[in-house]
């Protein structure tokens, strides 16, 4: 039934976006998604979030669930046989939610080089290399991925994001991620999964969109 379907209100040059496309396609579930033009939403986003007006949102049997990483509980617990993204173990997913947490609020740090002038932009890139080595060292250690031998809960929302930080290094000609060996073995493992791999947006399609917008 059409209120039972599921679908996603999302924008290809979203990271948020894309990591709840990834849980999807992880867990197998189909879904119909919706390409929304930002600077001109659709009305049915607006009705569906809000508060916010922004994506992505999920609309499961006619109810819309919004944030991306309340959606990717949401999608986990309501397909809790495909694929799980969190541990079984409640102690192990407290690890996983606290991790993504630290990065989540760390956030702004990482957004703040886009604009960084000149003076300032040295300072940001060592703070955010000290953040990547806590999340590194303690974080990571010696799994495969955060959710140890499969992509799970944390390595969506980070590899995602790591993504688009990308992006932002090649931009401001800055060297970030290079330094980091384990975090970079991950992050090539992370990409080369074939649901990942097919669901980022082309690096230098990103390039062109952050150029036409911050630049």
């Amino acid at each position: 039934m059409e209120e039972e379907a599921v679908k996603l209100f999302g924008t290809w040059s979203s990271p948020f976006s894309c990591r709840v496309e990834c849980a999807l396609k992880l867990k197998g579930v189909e879904y119909e998604y919706v390409k929304e033009d930002l600077k001109n939403k659709s009305d049915l986003l607006l009705q569906y979030n809000p508060v916010h007006k922004k994506i992505p949102v999920l609309v499961h049997h006619g109810k819309p669930v919004v944030e991306s990483m309340i959606i990717l509980e949401y999608i986990d617990e309501t397909w809790p046989d495909k694929y799980p993204l969190l541990p079984e173990d409640p102690y192990e997913r407290s690890i996983a939610r606290f991790w993504t947490k630290f990065m989540e609020d760390k956030g702004s740090t990482f957004w703040s080089l886009i604009r960084a002038p000149e003076e300032t932009k040295e300072k940001i890139v060592n703070e955010i290399m000290d953040i990547l080595k806590t999340f590194e060292d303690h974080g990571l250690g010696d799994k495969k991925f955060f959710g140890g031998d499969d992509i799970g809960f944390t390595d969506l929302a980070v590899g995602t994001g790591i993504h688009w930080m990308k992006v932002v290094e090649e931009m401001k000609q800055v060297k970030i991620f290079e330094t980091s060996t384990r975090l970079n073995a991950w992050l090539e493992r992370f990409n080369e999964v074939p649901v990942i791999k097919e669901s980022l947006p082309n690096h230098q399609d990103l390039v062109a969109y952050f150029k036409s917008r911050v630049w």
